[in-house]
């Protein structure tokens, strides 16, 4: 994540990108923004803040050579000399307009910015950033003519949020530039990500948290729900959590000791594991530091709500391991022929 209260905009441009699977050809401005105050304190705002939020970042990827990759090249072209802004920043729209390998791809404005004083970590540095804004929002405009007003609708940009950005610091480490990127329209994440940027995920601890819960809560999806039921699904998922919490290691002999009493489950989780690694070509550590920002982040994507057939569900705390185990109970009733839960509590919130 990044901070922004010290950053200003230098140079910003506007284009229009086409897609030449239907004939819409690219537009290209021949000079900077001139922003009135107005303006320009409204558009900062609006393309840094989503990356305040952002605790994943990436690098710059390429088959054979890094240094081949054409937005890692046009963004160290701009660090090093700004003055030709203008035509780098038409050959980035132009490396878009080629990817653009699908008619389902949008068009759209596209504005490339060059930032300063953007904070990351603990110091401030210089930054590229891409925006492409594919959905444009109808709303109503008042005017005044011959002592009346009147209105129509115009189309334009809407102030929250744009659909797709990248910001690319002026700053590595071992693995490359620093970059983030955020796509509110996922229906084309490959196009933004792997074709036009052509970035990967670090090998960091903000990864291997990631892809860590990710594989516990795939496994609670796969394995536990439909082998042990919801209660055992959220109480897994809430211990995971708490495990997490508790440690600033993970390592996964402790991680499996600590989370399972059967060895049975162990045995299925480490299964499920190798399979995990090779259907999504990743590899999963034995031992890591967490990340902080990147627990907070998968947290919130943990369910733990026992859905029943009965149009009943109960909702368990992720934050809370020990709740289920003491104060739920599953059992089967053979009056009625079907599963129960009962419920302890000393009264309602």
């Amino acid at each position: 994540m990044i901070k922004r209260q010290k950053a200003s905009i230098k140079k910003l441009i506007i284009h229009k990108v086409g897609n030449k699977f239907n004939d819409t050809k690219n537009a290209f401005s021949n000079a900077s923004v001139d922003f009135d105050e107005a303006t320009y304190n409204l558009i900062l705002p609006y393309l840094l803040k989503p990356f305040v939020s952002a605790a994943e970042t990436y690098r710059f990827n390429h088959h054979s050579d890094v240094s081949l990759n054409e937005i890692n090249t046009y963004s160290d072209q701009l660090f090093n000399d700004d003055s030709e802004f203008v035509d780098v920043s038409k050959h980035m729209v132009t490396h878009l307009f080629e990817q653009s390998n699908s008619a389902q791809i949008k068009t759209g404005d596209v504005m490339v910015c060059y930032f300063e004083n953007i904070q990351y970590q603990d110091y401030f540095t210089d930054a590229i950033g891409i925006f492409k804004i594919e959905n444009k929002t109808e709303f109503f405009q008042t005017y005044l003519e011959q002592n009346s007003y009147d209105i129509l609708v115009q189309k334009g940009i809407q102030a929250k949020k744009v659909d797709k950005g990248c910001l690319i610091l002026n700053s590595s480490d071992l693995e490359g530039k620093i970059v983030f990127s955020v796509d509110n329209n996922n229906y084309d994440a490959q196009y933004w990500i792997n074709s036009f940027l052509n970035i990967k995920y670090p090998d960091d601890s903000n990864q291997h948290t990631k892809n860590y819960i990710e594989l516990c809560r795939e496994f609670s999806k796969e394995v536990l729900q439909p082998n042990f039921g919801g209660q055992e699904q959220s109480n897994f998922l809430a211990k995971t959590v708490d495990f997490f919490k508790e440690n600033e290691i993970v390592n996964i002999e402790t991680f499996k000791e600590e989370i399972f009493e059967e060895e049975d489950q162990i045995r299925q989780f480490e299964d499920y594991k190798k399979v995990y690694e090779t259907e999504n070509s990743i590899l999963i550590r034995n031992q890591f530091d967490v990340s902080e920002i990147a627990l907070k982040k998968q947290k919130q994507k943990i369910k733990t709500e026992i859905k029943l057939d009965t149009n009943i569900q109960i909702k368990l705390d992720v934050d809370a391991p020990d709740a289920s185990a003491e104060y739920l109970e599953r059992g089967y009733d053979e009056n009625k022929k079907m599963h129960y839960y009962k419920v302890f509590f000393n009264a309602e919130a």
